[in-house]
């Protein structure tokens, strides 16, 4: 794992301890076989970052994005390799969520669509092939539905707790709807409403201005201090 400073080394150090190489020097992923690129949701950091794997990897090499908003032909392209290239977007909370969405450019070869497809099963997740439009499947019905429950917050003054334990309890489902958005993080849920053209609601852009940005931030819907 390659990680962009020392700093963010030492944390990912702390948890995971001898299971992974983590590592700051990028060149330190040229033998690699397979990078997924994991920075944050904007199209102008991970082009960059994607050409620079692009050229710095050998050429058999693939190359995938954990996106689930930004469009997959314009990352390709930007890595250089765009037969080489695939979105696998895994799902919070991972240890539950057996589901990774695969999306393709034009371009990806069969070989890279196998590969993918191998490398999900090989994680124990269940990989599904989606059409490459903004939000995949999942995130495009997802996200409506997760901001609605912000509405109703602002519409009645109920409290966080009791929409996430009805959608729990009521619907099945792993998390309640603004638990998720603090999990995801509201700074990248935002930008996930904002590129599949979704209204993001009064209240999440407040939080993210404020700098509570869910759980990683240590507040948001919630108070994780």
């Amino acid at each position: 794992m390659w990680a962009r400073s020392e700093h963010s080394a030492e944390r990912v150090r702390e948890r995971v301890g001898d299971h992974v190489d983590v590592v700051t020097d990028i060149e330190e992923l040229a033998e690699s076989t397979l990078v997924v690129e994991a920075v944050v949701e904007d199209l102008e950091v991970k082009k960059p970052l994607l050409g620079e794997l692009g050229g710095l990897l050998d050429p058999d090499a693939l190359i995938a994005s954990t996106t689930s908003s930004l469009p997959v032909e314009a990352l390709a392209v930007a890595s250089g390799r765009p037969d080489r290239f695939a979105a696998i977007h895994v799902f919070n909370p991972v240890p539950k969520m057996k589901l990774v969405e695969l999306a393709f450019p034009q371009e990806a070869s069969e070989d890279t669509r196998r590969r993918a497809r191998e490398l999900c099963v090989a994680l124990d997740k269940t990989p599904v092939d989606v059409p490459n439009v903004p939000g995949f499947v999942v995130n495009r019905l997802l996200f409506p539905y997760l901001f609605s429950a912000v509405r109703l917050l602002e519409e009645t003054g109920i409290d966080a707790k009791a929409v996430d334990e009805c959608m729990r309890l009521g619907a099945g489902h792993p998390m309640g709807p603004l638990a998720l958005l603090d999990y995801v993080g509201l700074d990248v849920s935002k930008a996930i409403g904002e590129e599949i053209g979704v209204d993001i609601p009064g209240q999440v852009n407040e939080l993210v201005a404020a700098g509570k940005l869910g759980k990683k931030s240590g507040a948001g819907f919630y108070d994780y201090s």
